[in-house]
């Protein structure tokens, strides 16, 4: 089992949101796990996007500060951190981003997918469908 786990953005959200419909089973693995924690890039511009969402957050948008501060807050746990860009992602992201297929929502999947294998870490989601496309995954249920 992999020491680095990489959730993706709905997981981080549920994380924050108190009344994110998926926040109890969060939690329960946030609180089960022992592994590094990592946010990408990617996952972190995800989070800050939408916590500044309103239709994201229930009608109750962040401000541009107040989500660096809730994003901020995250990294008081030991667990926590920010993992840079592995070498050799983009041979994997290439991998994961073909197919004949128009999807737009392939692209960030695809890249999430391709950081994950090239960090050697595990996906951490909601999504069964991304979860079936990951070397190494655990899904929420």
């Amino acid at each position: 089992m992999s020491s680095l786990s990489f959730p993706d953005v709905n997981v981080w959200l549920a994380l924050m949101m108190e009344d994110h419909v998926h926040r109890e089973r969060a939690l329960e693995w946030w609180e089960g796990t022992a592994t590094t924690i990592a946010f990408t890039r990617l996952t972190g511009m995800g989070v800050l996007r939408l916590l500044t969402t309103a239709s994201a957050m229930n009608g109750q948008a962040l401000s541009m500060d107040e989500a660096w501060g809730a994003y901020d807050r995250l990294f008081g746990d030991d667990r926590v951190a920010f993992f840079p860009e592995p070498a050799g992602i983009e041979a994997h992201f290439r991998r994961y981003a073909s197919g004949r297929l128009a999807s737009p929502k392939l692209w960030a999947d695809a890249w999430l997918l391709a950081f994950v294998r090239s960090a050697g870490g595990r996906l951490v989601t909601f999504d069964r469908a991304l979860a079936g496309r990951a070397v190494e995954a655990v899904l929420l249920e």
